[in-house]
């Protein structure tokens, strides 16, 4: 055990070393490492409460005329420290799209596995993938809110379902070439029971692939939330969230247009570096892209 790990460190750092070496790669892998970790660190780096009113209200940030050094990014239309609920809307962000992307992109990787695996199961399964996908993530948001009532609740389920889809497509596609493969054909020769072949073999050989697609995913994954979010259908307020916060901001653009810029902004980036490192990522572990 003691030898497997110590030649997998090796080869994951050469994976991450590969990954790096665009120097616009890097650059988006330490913003958005950054990010992560300053929203982890929300409660404790946040100059005020995320709920508190800390000054006067519309104050503009540092890079403006009238602006205060106590508010770096401004205040909103309640007085709220910006800085603050971005930190803290980025952290709900994230864990939304963490969230959606692990339960869809689980689910959606059985259904590809089984699809591959069973033959006979194949046709329905996926035309259940097919009547998922052809609802929009929008209209699933609207109907999952119908059902559970607008909350962080139905914008995971809603980013969860809409993420089935498309991983189970991708996961089928991969599992169908391993199946082709003789070591498959030579498993079920020496009566290895099915549930052994699909998680030590089959589901093993798929994961890369799968993993690198969820990381492409994510970034569409955020963007969507966001946008379910700004139509009303996510966290309720006072809750900070990035989609939540530039909707509630729109009111003031010609007033106080940093309210809705600044969270649209924060979005904007973190999908940006996120399309950029799965981008990266996909370079290095697609052998059929390697140099």
């Amino acid at each position: 055990m003691a030898a497997v790990v110590a030649e997998a460190l090796p080869r994951r750092r050469s994976v991450l070393r590969r990954m790096l070496r665009g120097r616009g790669t890097a650059v988006a892998f330490a913003i958005l490492a950054t990010i992560v970790v300053a929203a982890l660190l929300a409660p404790w780096i946040a100059p005020y409460e995320p709920f508190a009113v800390a000054g006067r209200p519309f104050l503009p940030p540092f890079w403006a005329e009238g602006s205060d050094p106590r508010f770096w990014l401004g205040t909103d239309g309640q007085g709220r420290d910006i800085l603050t609920r971005v930190l803290h809307g980025t952290r709900l962000t994230l864990l939304m799209g963490l969230v959606s992307v692990a339960i869809g992109g689980s689910i959606g990787m059985a259904l590809g596995l089984l699809s591959a695996f069973f033959r006979a199961a194949d046709p329905y399964l996926m035309r259940l993938v097919d009547v998922l996908l052809s609802f929009p993530a929008i209209l699933l948001g609207l109907a999952v809110a119908a059902v559970f009532g607008p909350g962080v609740t139905a914008i995971i389920v809603a980013l969860s379902v809409a993420t089935i889809p498309d991983v189970a497509r991708v996961t089928r596609g991969a599992a169908v070439v391993v199946m082709g493969q003789d070591y498959m054909e030579s498993g079920r020769a020496v009566g290895l029971p099915n549930h052994t072949l699909i998680l030590r073999y089959l589901a093993l050989n798929c994961i890369s692939t799968v993993f690198v697609f969820l990381t492409l995913r994510f970034g569409q994954v955020i963007l969507i939330g966001a946008a379910l979010s700004f139509l009303g259908l996510g966290a309720r307020p006072p809750t900070a969230e990035l989609g939540m916060m530039a909707a509630q901001g729109r009111d003031f653009l010609f007033l106080a247009p940093h309210i809705a810029t600044i969270p649209s902004l924060a979005i904007f980036v973190i999908v940006l570096c996120a399309n950029i490192v799965g981008d990266a990522l996909r370079d290095v572990l697609d052998p059929r892209l390697r140099s």
